[in-house]
């Protein structure tokens, strides 16, 4: 398997864990010193545990829930051990407030450590085309 083809699969098994609600397999797509930076959050995240504590907050204080998770136009690039993955992101998720399709653009960057492409940053932007 090339390494464009082993960075489209971590990056299947991270949206099909993600829009499942298996946090485990999904948080564990990425290194523990990954950062996250979302249009939603009013901070860089700058590990996976903080973004754990970040996902608790919203499931605690606003119900939030993903409900699915489906992605097209994917792009990658590979740098030697380092890709980035470029998609647009359709994820329906459920809060207090009721259910919603979010539609945005993503960004990964991946890294390979121990034989193992991983996410070590992440950007989500809104998809101004939605």
């Amino acid at each position: 398997m090339s390494a464009e083809e082993e960075v489209r699969r971590a990056g299947e098994v991270l949206v099909t864990t993600f829009g499942s609600g298996d946090l485990d397999t999904y948080f564990g797509c990425f290194a523990d010193d990954a950062t996250f930076l979302f249009h939603t959050t009013d901070r860089l995240l700058t590990s996976t545990e903080e973004y754990r504590r970040e996902w608790a907050r919203w499931a605690d204080e606003d119900g939030f829930r993903v409900l699915g998770c489906s992605t097209d136009s994917t792009v990658v690039q590979v740098f030697g051990d380092t890709a980035v993955l470029t998609h647009r992101v359709r994820t329906t998720v459920s809060t207090h407030a009721g259910t919603e399709e979010l539609r945005e653009r993503e960004t990964i960057v991946f890294a390979l450590r121990d034989g193992r492409w991983v996410g070590v940053h992440e950007h989500l932007s809104v998809d101004p085309a939605a």
